[in-house]
């Protein structure tokens, strides 16, 4: 986290900062969406030994941060919470496939009519388990 951390941060900042600034000046921020994020967060414990060349993070695959902006979603709006650890969603939580729903809804396709019929299951972009809207984060 020390060694590269710092370089890859500045290497994004100032690029995602000036997509959002021109899709905005642009009048286009509205009508696009842009996600930052990824499929794992970080524990806030070391993986391993820890020393002052060695204090990374694991991986962590029940918590995790996107950000999205434009696209009608709420700006400034943050949703779920951790514990104080950062280990478990105690507030808010957020499937992969209400998530997926949101998206679709966002894109103008309703993700329960898109279906096909497979081994006798009706699959469906979001998956066979039920899914939402996430409204709350919607403008």
């Amino acid at each position: 986290m020390a060694g590269r951390l710092p370089d890859q941060c500045r290497d994004v900042d100032q690029p995602c900062h000036a997509l959002l600034t021109d899709l905005e000046q642009r009048g286009l921020l509205d009508e696009t969406l842009v996600i930052w994020g990824g499929e794992f967060g970080r524990t806030i414990y070391s993986q391993g030994g820890l020393s002052k060349e060695n204090y990374g993070r694991d991986h962590h695959p029940r918590c995790f941060s996107m950000w999205m902006a434009g696209g009608g979603f709420r700006p400034g709006h943050v949703h779920g919470e951790t514990d104080d650890f950062s280990y478990n969603v105690v507030k808010d939580p957020v499937n992969v496939h209400d998530l997926h729903a949101t998206l679709l809804h966002q894109l103008g396709l309703d993700s329960e009519r898109l279906s096909v019929r497979h081994q006798g299951l009706d699959l469906r972009l979001t998956g066979v388990e039920p899914a939402r809207v996430l409204h709350e984060l919607l403008a």
